[in-house]
């Protein structure tokens, strides 16, 4: 079974309070990427609560963005459309959860007498920041999958700092495609 991660698609990431012309640039790309994708596709979603600013992340990043059940933390219409199961929702970059979910379907999978997740693929925003955290948390919980990225289909908060972590990530055995 192969894996599509949709990472924080969200409207606060691509036209709100931390919005950027190139994550704009990619929803189209990512779009097409869920409608092909021959497999699971799992989406998250950067969840914060109305204390935010009081966080450890919002002292070192205080812009508010993607407080739960605002317009900003939805998924954006073009991908929402696209959703057929419940996001996971993740208070930090990395969502344990998330590993955690992924090695309980393999582990079944395997249970079943058949093959566990073959690849796991990301996509989505911020590349340097949640991608690459879950990016790592996959490589953690299911060492011996393959996982990869598609540049095409991520956006970092800097065209800079998006090539910085695909290299990071390269570095530690994650295939940049």
């Amino acid at each position: 079974m192969n894996i599509l991660i949709v990472v924080d698609m969200q409207n606060d990431f691509i036209d709100g309070a931390l919005g950027t012309k190139e994550a704009q640039s990619i929803v189209p790309k990512v779009a097409e990427k869920i409608r092909n994708f021959n497999g699971r596709v799992i989406y998250t979603r950067d969840t914060h609560e109305k204390n935010y600013l009081e966080t450890q992340e919002g002292k070192n990043l205080p812009v508010v963005h993607c407080i739960r059940g605002t317009t900003g933390w939805e998924l954006h219409p073009e991908i929402e459309a696209l959703r057929k199961e419940t996001p996971v929702d993740k208070p930090t970059f990395g969502s344990a959860a998330l590993g955690a979910l992924l090695k309980a379907q393999d582990t079944d999978l395997k249970r079943q007498g058949k093959e566990g997740i073959e690849s796991v693929t990301l996509v989505g925003l911020c590349t340097d920041i949640c991608v690459i955290s879950n990016a790592m948390l996959v490589k953690a919980f299911l060492p011996e999958v393959a996982v990869l990225v598609d540049a095409s289909c991520c956006a970092g908060v800097t065209p800079q700092s998006h090539d910085n972590a695909l290299k990071a990530m390269e570095m530690c055995q994650i295939k940049v495609v």
